[in-house]
């Protein structure tokens, strides 16, 4: 079996085993930085973890480009699997499948919303009077909303987690978030 003529800046490799070399490493690159796209926005938005406007805005900037930057990545990667099967053995198709695995499961993770999985919003409020609500301590942050002379308070703390509530204050709905 001839592979092409032998390269001596590379060790005796082949030209052809070079390729295919690189075309792996690319493949793997293309892998690792796919996942980490969308995984950032993951990572940076969390319910009850600190976060910055610098961290978000950059969870939603990639958020909003994984879509189509998982598509390209995986056509690109699609492309050096089906040159990079030509000629491989059964454990090469099966390193291949393997690889291509989680950039299907990204492709797919990038067209969902996870934040709605992280944030669900209370389905039926409870409130209390303020003399009834023993579980709020005097020094923590409410949000506050009044209308019509009708006044009600969500603890922050809640809030960061569900970031939505329902209500109806003052004769009116609102809907407050944080």
């Amino acid at each position: 079996m001839n592979e092409g003529p032998i390269n001596s800046a590379s060790g005796g490799r082949s030209v052809k085993s070079t390729r295919r070399m690189i075309a792996w490493i690319l493949l793997l690159l293309i892998v690792v930085v796919t996942l980490t796209i969308v995984f950032i926005p993951v990572w940076l938005i969390m319910p009850f973890k600190m976060q910055t406007a610098r961290g978000i805005s950059l969870s939603y900037a990639l958020k909003s480009w994984s879509p189509s930057l998982t598509l390209g990545a995986l056509i690109i990667s699609l492309a050096l699997c089906i040159w990079l099967s030509r000629g491989a053995r059964w454990y090469g198709w099966v390193a291949l499948m393997i690889t291509l695995l989680p950039l299907f499961v990204v492709a797919w993770f990038a067209r969902q919303n996870h934040f709605e999985w992280m944030f669900n919003p209370l389905p039926k409020p409870e409130y209390a009077k303020v003399s009834q609500a023993d579980f709020i301590k005097d020094n923590e942050m409410v949000m506050s909303v009044v209308i019509n002379g009708e006044a009600v308070a969500y603890p922050v703390r809640q809030m960061a987690y569900h970031h939505v509530v329902q209500d109806q204050v003052g004769g009116l709905q609102v809907v407050t978030t944080y």
